[in-house]
């Protein structure tokens, strides 16, 4: 059995039914490229020889009344792909708003915590076509937060497919193994008696990072203040039912953007999503005076060798939307994002990881109650340029 870090799990606690805690992916294939023609069955068989490569679609959640510390992934010994993988059809014409229609009702559905924390959709009939001849098909993927990142993710995605037609597959790979109940009660027993050495590990780099922050807020070179954002609403609660939307855009575009004005290709991202947002709140006539702060995630794969499937840390950016003129708030966001990452660095890259795993499933709890009778989306930061913003995550 391999136990899930604090950070991991905390994706476990922060789940309700109207914050599902999965992150979603979809890809459209061309079936006409296929050797031999598409068919379901042949698409299942060989996702099912890779998945033997891939131990962590093979693992499932386990855990113990006893257990004082945070659950542990196993090996599902009754896996089975049907339980994962699942084939509907898009009605006609087949085109993006009805995709988005059922993409968006399958982004609501929770996962099965009693399987492993994956699934997969096969979607035919996109622009109407007949996938098995010269069609495409839509690929929806699900899986739980406490299992990727942004980065993991990523790379599970690319062990799936492959860059040429009938590739073989890889060979296959051990899991983790099981578990029973008291040896994860006696696993959790010890690490919880370690944890106050954990703290004692912690708390010199805390200081230190809040040392340096106090240092930088004293220079003026501190990022953006958490849930310091004016109230829009976008500040309000969030129902299970979700929406999906497209936007394309042309990389070169962005560079010569990016190039002309001398900053980086996520200034001009988060420039655009400034821009939108700002658009958005004027036509209904909520701009506020100040400027609207999102949460932009930042792996520190590389930079941090604590285990776990999330490595990831956060800058508060700014987003500059009380400035009119476009190329003043791209200028303004581009410097405010070099402050956030030179403040961002200065902090330790574990430190999130290092907090989270020091903190018992009992203090997730209570947060989220805290910030379910507080109602701290109605006072601070701002969910929709998180949400706009979580494409930088390798800011």
């Amino acid at each position: 059995m391999q136990r899930l870090t604090g950070l991991d799990a905390s994706f476990l606690y922060l789940e309700t039914s109207s914050q599902p805690m999965h992150v979603c992916s979809i890809m459209e294939l061309d079936t006409s490229t296929m050797p031999g023609g598409y068919t379901f069955d042949r698409l299942r068989d060989a996702l099912s020889l890779r998945i033997e490569a891939m131990p962590e679609f093979r693992e499932k959640l386990a855990n113990s009344p006893l257990n004082l510390d945070h659950p542990v992934w196993v090996d599902d010994d009754n896996f089975d792909v049907d339980r994962h993988l699942h084939r509907i059809g898009l009605p006609p014409p087949g085109g993006r708003a009805e995709l988005s229609e059922i993409c968006g009702h399958i982004a609501s559905l929770p996962l099965d915590r009693r399987r492993p924390l994956w699934e997969m959709w096969v979607i035919e009939g996109v622009a109407g076509t007949d996938c098995h001849r010269d069609g495409r098909l839509a690929l929806m993927t699900k899986v739980h937060h406490a299992g990727v990142d942004g980065v993991t993710g990523a790379n599970l995605m690319s062990q799936l497919c492959a860059t040429e037609a009938d590739a073989p597959a890889p060979d296959p790979v051990q899991g983790v193994g099981g578990g029973s109940g008291w040896q994860i009660a006696a696993g959790g027993l010890f690490r919880f008696a370690t944890r106050p050495l954990h703290l004692a590990n912690a708390v010199p780099q805390t200081v230190s990072s809040v040392v340096a922050t106090l240092r930088k807020v004293r220079e003026g070179q501190a990022m953006a203040r958490p849930f310091a954002a004016p109230p829009t609403a976008f500040n309000a609660r969030i129902n299970g039912r979700r929406n999906i939307a497209y936007a394309q855009l042309d990389l070169e575009d962005i560079k010569k953007v990016k190039n002309h004005f001398g900053v980086k290709v996520n200034d001009v991202v988060m420039a655009l999503v400034s821009g939108v947002l700002r658009q958005y709140l004027a036509e209904h006539n909520e701009l506020p005076d100040s400027s609207l702060v999102a949460v932009v995630p930042v792996s520190v794969h590389g930079k941090s060798d604590r285990p776990g499937r999330n490595k990831i840390s956060g800058m508060f950016a700014s987003l500059q939307t009380q400035l009119s003129d476009p190329v003043e708030r791209l200028k303004a966001i581009a410097e405010a994002n070099s402050v956030a990452k030179q403040h961002s660095s200065a902090i330790g890259a574990s430190l999130l990881q290092d907090w989270s795993q020091f903190a018992a499933p009992a203090v997730f709890g209570i947060a989220m109650r805290l910030y379910a009778s507080s109602r701290l989306t109605e006072s601070g930061l701002q969910r929709a340029g998180s949400a706009g913003s979580a494409v930088l995550a390798g800011l």
